[in-house]
């Protein structure tokens, strides 16, 4: 059997020896902060070309050579992925200054991009009751799963760990895992619970522990999750697509325009900072945009 992969470390050869000690030293504090794998991954790749291509000492790194290489590399580049280098750049400088392998600050926020403030891509009325129309025709599993993510808002990587044992059909609970591997208690629709006891009956038995099943008996991965909801917005006849995340963005306008505080919201969602989930506050309810047509017309 081979040694599991260690994606926390790097070997690239053109990192020199003692630059490549610090920032394996780096990766290993970011596992230890149950950094996503996916997220350690990103750094470690953007990281791996910076280094690579400025070899000298990072004690000797100054503003002036870290900001021709952010120009350098950031011809032709998204906003998003010149931010996310400047994010990764400054985690890793950070963490030189705190261990004492670096003395002086040489990144500046000031090089960052300001992305358009967007709104969060949801569902208005109209189109949400056209899906759920459409939803009485899918499967006993992939009903339920487009349920359980309009009803408790969970992102599709922890839809597709929930194991039997997360699943509380009595209290219509459900604990999943979220960024970070931190654990929190959702909650589902009636509607949701029902689907999912449909679904219970006729699930394969197997030894599989996952909630979600594929047809190959295993666990239905993310991809299988996100095939779902693409396929069932394109059967509704929306016209834009219809993905997990924009099932999670409906649940938290609904919840919203419903009463619902941002603070049951944020829990529901797994938000650790309060600024993440304000944004939906933005967004008008269906009943003001009433008000307003009707004094406004």
């Amino acid at each position: 059997m081979s040694a599991p992969r260690k994606y926390w470390v790097s070997d690239h050869e053109g990192i020199p020896k003692e630059t490549l000690t610090i920032f394996n030293e780096y990766l290993l504090s970011l596992k230890l902060e149950n950094k996503a794998e996916a997220t350690i991954i990103k750094y470690r790749n953007v990281l791996r070309g910076f280094l690579s291509e400025c070899t000298i000492p990072l004690k000797e790194l100054t503003a002036e050579i870290v900001l021709k290489w952010l120009n350098v590399n950031s011809t032709n580049k998204k906003a998003g992925t010149i931010i996310h280098t400047h994010a990764t750049l400054t985690s890793f400088f950070n963490f030189c200054l705190e261990e004492g392998y670096m003395d002086d600050v040489v990144i500046k926020k000031r090089w960052r991009p300001k992305l358009p403030h967007s709104l969060p891509q949801f569902l208005n009325e109209q189109d949400y009751t056209r899906v759920k129309i459409a939803s009485e025709l899918l499967s006993a599993r992939d009903r339920a799963i487009v349920l359980f993510l309009f009803s408790s808002g969970c992102r599709r990587s922890e839809v597709s760990g929930l194991t039997l044992k997360d699943i509380d059909l009595g209290k219509r609970t459900a604990k999943v895992t979220g960024k970070g591997n931190k654990s929190r208690q959702v909650h589902f629709s009636d509607e949701c619970a029902y689907a999912l006891k449909e679904y219970l009956k006729i699930r394969k038995k197997n030894d599989s522990e996952y909630l979600f099943i594929s047809r190959f008996g295993g666990g239905l991965g993310t991809k299988g999750i996100y095939d779902i909801t693409i396929e069932l917005g394109i059967k509704a006849g929306l016209n834009k697509s219809l993905n997990p995340h924009s099932c999670r963005h409906t649940f938290a306008t609904r919840m919203l325009a419903k009463g619902a505080s941002l603070e049951f919201i944020a829990d529901e969602l797994g938000h650790t900072n309060l600024n993440t989930t304000r944004v939906y506050a933005q967004i008008p309810s269906e009943d003001i945009i009433a008000a307003y047509l009707n004094k406004m017309g």
